[in-house]
């Protein structure tokens, strides 16, 4: 088969022929319909992250039909249309000794510590699968798998925002468009978008945001007061993860606001002094990931219409492709949301 592979002595990604994997006890062998090209995906080409294998598959965003059943594996039939986890537990930390699988400490990330599917298969967990209900297609199940999920568990789990909190998103790409729906989706008022591309801003305001500001405005905590009635944010996102993000999304915060950052990067960020930082009753977090669950969940929003994906895959390009889509995606080409390989 083909696949798109990292090679990490010359952070190179490399189409090459490799043999088709066959699915160990409790796994499934998936034929892979669609998979995303995601930011994080290219930190191993820009060394943000260190590779962990000196040779690996990536890509971590995807959707299929299962093609295969290893030993063991009950409930699934050959064609059932699927999301793979992006991660799937070590079997040794403390937590999954006990049983809990799903907070596990070293979570093993797919395409990073195994292979991924850029590929035309990929090897999973049978009990880390979505079932994708019949009306949901599957180039929008792949975005579930963590361009939708991520941000899923920022807004809910993390950030716990309530109906009629006050919510800003810096940085409105393929994680920040999707903090803006769901924030909407759970009752945020008003969803403030920040970006320095107004192509990007307006989108954000057709896709759910109230108010959508340049990040670079010299006015721009006067705005946020002025939308906000006077209280600033009760929770904010940063899914660019840049110091100048972090910073300035801390400094919208009103008295015991909340900081969630979903973006990385190699950037430092300065909270300011202690004192400031207890008498403003502020909250930093890190967000990364979801819980298995959450992809179920997203299923069924869309498949019921309450979740619109339709403008949430920019561009679909074939495998042999893929380093063009990088570059697209490295260069902010056409503001994409999402870039998707097809197999």
């Amino acid at each position: 088969m083909r696949a798109a592979r990292f090679h990490a002595d010359t952070k190179t990604n490399v189409v090459e022929d490799v043999p088709i994997p066959e699915p160990g006890p409790g796994e499934v062998l998936v034929k892979v319909a669609f998979c995303g090209i995601c930011h994080s995906d290219l930190s191993l080409l820009d060394g943000t992250f260190p590779a962990m294998l000196p040779v690996v598959t990536q890509g971590h965003e995807s959707s299929g039909t299962i093609a295969a059943l290893g030993p063991g594996v009950q409930g699934w039939q050959v064609g059932d249309r699927v999301i793979p986890s992006a991660g799937k537990p070590d079997m040794k930390c403390r937590n999954c000794r006990r049983g809990d699988f799903t907070n596990c400490l070293n979570i093993q990330l797919m395409a990073f510590a195994y292979d991924g599917a850029w590929a035309e298969y990929t090897v999973a967990q049978a009990g880390g699968l979505t079932r994708v209900p019949d009306n949901v297609p599957l180039e929008q199940a792949a975005l579930l798998a963590d361009a939708v999920s991520t941000p899923f568990g920022a807004v809910v789990g993390t950030g716990q925002v309530k109906v009629g909190e006050s919510v800003g998103v810096w940085g409105v790409g393929g994680i920040g468009t999707h903090i803006v729906q769901l924030a909407r989706l759970v009752g945020a008022v008003p969803i403030i978008a920040f970006d320095i591309n107004p192509v990007v801003r307006e989108r954000a305001l057709q896709l759910g945001a109230d108010f959508a500001f340049d990040s670079r405005d010299e006015n721009l905590r006067e705005k946020v007061r002025e939308a906000t009635g006077g209280k600033m944010l009760d929770v904010a996102f940063d899914a660019a993860g840049l110091k100048v993000t972090s910073e300035q999304a801390l400094s919208c915060l009103d008295v015991g606001g909340r900081l969630v950052v979903v973006g990385m990067s190699g950037q430092d960020v300065s909270l300011g002094s202690t004192a400031a930082l207890v008498l403003s009753k502020k909250h930093v977090m890190g967000h990364l990931g979801y819980n298995v669950a959450d992809i179920e969940t997203l299923a069924q929003l869309v498949s019921r219409g309450r979740l619109d994906l339709s403008r949430s895959v920019s561009e679909i390009i074939p495998l042999e492709d893929v380093a063009k889509g990088i570059e697209k995606l490295l260069g902010h080409e056409g503001s994409p949301i999402r870039i998707l390989v097809q197999p």
